[in-house]
């Protein structure tokens, strides 16, 4: 096996982000030191205004390569995002508004400023947005100019939508298009700024390869395709999903404490790799912690919560949140990161059903599932089992902090407050 020379693609294999790539040694030629920067791109639609931790091994790419000298350009699809990407889905992506894009791209782009660092230096990052070319086309110029380079038959093929086409789930004219377009951006980034790298995650990789492939036949330019593997956890469950939800990069939609117990609760088969993917710590010392074993392999989780959490919300944020986590979890006090929520003060004088309370802190989906909680013994108050289902919580149950401390588990606190 092709073992490179160059600094990015030997910590690209050696972090476990290698799935498949066009012409590796070429590529690797391109990015040893003494050469022009490597200029490389990832793309990303605006369908909401964060990015998910799904999204999240492909901004560390991004970093990986600003880090070996590379220049990342960050992708913003705000023409494509009008159309949809239909790889991985059943049906149609929602049609979004030019205001709704317009939004989700100024919150996204505050993702990538806590991970790249961008300017006019040579490897300074750049953000572009796709729409500054693709809403300009003229169809019929675009359709003789290009359209002649793709094969239906080819496309028909694609995962993305031979497994629509099987399900007999619907997929529009305007979909189809959507692979069209990203070999399209591919050949305009490297016409623009000379951009000949375009990376992704294996699904992407039939619409990275049409990307190379117009380069040649249109401009006869060596362009390469650079995939990383979906990440799915040990358990086969898939990255970034848990039950309340995604977990969201942005601190307007997910807080800081929550982020970090996201990564404080990975599973321990899966330790190492997500050192290796999701933080800049050395290979040796991810080596020394992924070999922890028994209850000391929770050092390496905290310090996989701590790293992560300082690249996506800054070190004082990491910090914070580990405190809270001790003072919770070890101390069995209140951190000033839980969630809090709110009550009159003259409903806790009357006194407030549990059941209620439990689902309006968010630790029970509905009064019945708070009661499932409550007979398996899962829901506490102030650190005690609640027992009774008819238990009214009180002004008699506020601590020396003049607060209630509720909670579903031993990982889902939230702070009642009395106002």
């Amino acid at each position: 096996m092709f073992q490179p020379k160059s600094p990015f693609l030997r910590d690209f294999v050696a972090r476990g982000y290698l799935h498949q790539c066009t012409a590796m040694e070429e590529l690797d030629a391109l990015a040893l030191p003494g050469k022009p920067p490597l200029i490389a791109y990832i793309g990303f639609d605006a369908t909401a205004d964060s990015l998910h931790v799904g999204s999240l091994v492909q901004i560390m790419k991004l970093r990986l390569l600003q880090k070996s000298g590379g220049k990342p350009v960050v992708l913003m699809g705000g023409g494509t995002t009008k159309v949809g990407d239909p790889t991985g889905r059943d049906d149609m992506r929602k049609v979004l508004t030019d205001a709704d894009i317009a939004r989700n791209i100024a919150g996204i782009k505050k993702i990538f400023a806590q991970f790249l660092t961008f300017g006019d230096g040579p490897s300074d990052a750049v953000m572009v947005n796709n729409a500054d070319w693709l809403d300009h086309l003229n169809y019929l110029a675009f359709l003789r100019d290009y359209g002649r380079h793709f094969s239906v038959n080819r496309m028909l093929a694609f995962d993305s939508v031979k497994l629509r086409l099987e399900r007999e789930q619907p997929l529009t004219f305007l979909e189809f298009n959507y692979m069209i377009l990203q070999a399209y951006d591919f050949l305009e980034l490297a016409r623009r700024m000379n951009c000949v790298l375009q990376m992704g995650g294996s699904d992407q990789w039939g619409n990275i390869v049409n990307g190379v492939e117009l380069g040649r036949r249109c401009d006869d330019r060596a362009l390469y395709g650079l995939t990383s593997p979906l990440i799915t956890l040990a358990s086969g469950a898939k990255m970034g999903k848990t039950a309340s939800g995604a977990v969201w990069l942005n601190e307007e939609r997910l807080s800081a404490y929550d982020y970090w117990q996201f990564w404080r609760n990975t599973e321990d088969a899966d330790v190492g790799r997500f050192l290796r993917l999701f933080t800049d710590l050395p290979l040796l010392e991810i080596e020394r912690l992924a070999s922890l074993e028994g209850a000391e392999i929770n050092e390496a989780k905290i310090v996989l919560a701590n790293e992560a959490t300082k690249l996506c919300r800054g070190a004082d944020a990491a910090a914070d949140a580990e405190a809270t986590a001790r003072k919770v979890f070890v101390e069995g006090g209140l951190g000033g990161e839980l969630p809090v929520i709110e009550v009159a003060k003259v409903a806790l004088d009357a006194g407030v059903a549990v059941i209620d309370l439990l689902v309006q802190a968010g630790l029970a989906s509905s009064k019945s599932d708070a009661r499932r909680l409550i007979k398996g013994n899962g829901a506490r108050l102030n650190d005690q089992a609640i027992g009774d289902e008819a238990l009214k919580v009180s002004a008699g149950d506020l601590n020396a902090e003049g607060v209630i401390k509720l909670s579903a588990g031993k990982k889902k606190h939230v702070v009642v407050k009395a106002v």
